[in-house]
């Protein structure tokens, strides 16, 4: 009874695993994962943690975690089927399976040995099936690991190439804002003397750089955990700087010069998709209900209204006419009352601070 036991055991390890392995990298969705998204989940704890006793230097010790995240899932996923195969070949040492020469140990390290052997692309000789039935698990074992290195080291390098892409869209709002995380001065440089044709391109080219990073995201939600010094890269300094973007286009731009732009579909398309990416990672990495639009209070209120103000100064000094400011900062606070809650949710689970992302001389108390 006991070697059934075992060898039911060991397939039901292995089932577990490659299920693991199709979620992860072939099915590819947010928060369908197995056991992989928990061991990340766990991972990137374990490193909030340990980063805190190292202060200034905090940063640079989180950077390791998504490449660490990454090495576990390989160990894992060897390690499971290594295991499970062993507990396969374990009760068979010495009849069904027989070392090449001498004498075949009957113990459990030596059947993790022949099983991750039996998994090696290129598996060593020293273990030999001798029955028909374990001549096909060895078969299978082999074409099994072979699949499974093939497929990780897509997933790895397409990971990579997601993570790239990631990055490219922060540089490149970091550098359309003048290295800064001031949307209205991206906004200026966009519609610099009320010429906002051109800029167009450039925020057509920003939502659509988004939408890929959203479905990055959604392909590859092992990018969560990759963090890096420069809060540009992050994907709530990303989501904040876009929808800042849109609400003032939307609440600080006269409606007679640029009205077309409020509705234009690139303009749209960065709100929405923005707005989707950040409630999308909320529901998966954050317990709990999402926030209902801010109810705000008064020094939030005159903080933004602060913002709002220093916004329009900018786009004034840039040639670019705008509203009235009671009747735009009104709009403004409606606005942002609608994602910052989402934002300022996010951005604390990625270990950066909402401050960080405020332009300079904006900061909260």
């Amino acid at each position: 009874m006991l070697p059934v036991l075992e060898r039911a055991s060991g397939a039901l390890v292995i089932g577990l695993v490659l299920a693991d392995i199709f979620l992860t990298v072939l099915y590819t969705r947010i928060g369908t994962g197995l056991i992989a998204d928990r061991v990340a989940h766990l991972t990137w704890a374990i490193f909030r943690r340990a980063a805190d006793a190292f202060g200034q230097k905090r940063g640079a010790v989180l950077s390791f975690c998504g490449p660490i995240i990454l090495i576990i899932y390989v160990l894992l996923w060897a390690l499971g089927l290594t295991l499970g195969a062993g507990l396969i070949i374990h009760p068979a040492l010495g009849t069904a399976v027989r070392a090449s020469s001498g004498e075949t140990p009957s113990d459990f390290m030596t059947a993790l040995y022949a099983g991750g052997s039996s998994m090696a692309i290129v598996g060593a000789s020293d273990f030999k099936p001798v029955t028909d039935a374990y001549r096909v698990l060895y078969l299978v074992n082999s074409l099994v690991g072979m699949s499974v290195t093939s497929l990780v080291l897509t997933y790895v390098m397409q990971v990579y190439s997601a993570l790239r892409q990631r990055n490219a869209l922060g540089l490149k709002l970091h550098l359309l804002a003048g290295e800064t995380t001031d949307a209205a001065e991206l906004l200026a440089r966009l519609g610099s003397q009320e010429h906002f044709n051109s800029g167009y391109t450039h925020l057509a080219d920003i939502a659509g750089s988004m939408a890929e990073m959203k479905e990055a995201h959604h392909f590859y939600p092992l990018l969560f955990y990759f963090r890096f010094r420069e809060p540009f890269y992050s994907v709530s300094a990303q989501a904040f700087i876009a929808l800042d973007t849109v609400s003032l286009i939307r609440s600080g731009i006269a409606d007679h010069q640029a009205a077309w732009l409020k509705e234009a579909a690139a303009v749209d398309a960065i709100w929405r998709v923005a707005m989707l990416l950040v409630v999308t990672l909320e529901r998966t990495f954050l317990p709990g209900d999402l926030p209902a639009p801010a109810d705000v209070n008064s020094a939030e209120s005159e903080a933004w209204r602060t913002r709002f103000a220093a916004a329009i100064r900018r786009l004034s000094a840039a040639g670019v006419e705008t509203m009235p400011d009671e009747a735009g900062a009104e709009t403004y606070l409606a606005l942002r009352a609608q994602w910052e809650p989402h934002i300022a949710r996010l951005a604390p689970t990625m270990a950066y601070h909402f401050n960080e992302f405020e332009p300079s001389g904006e900061k909260r108390r």
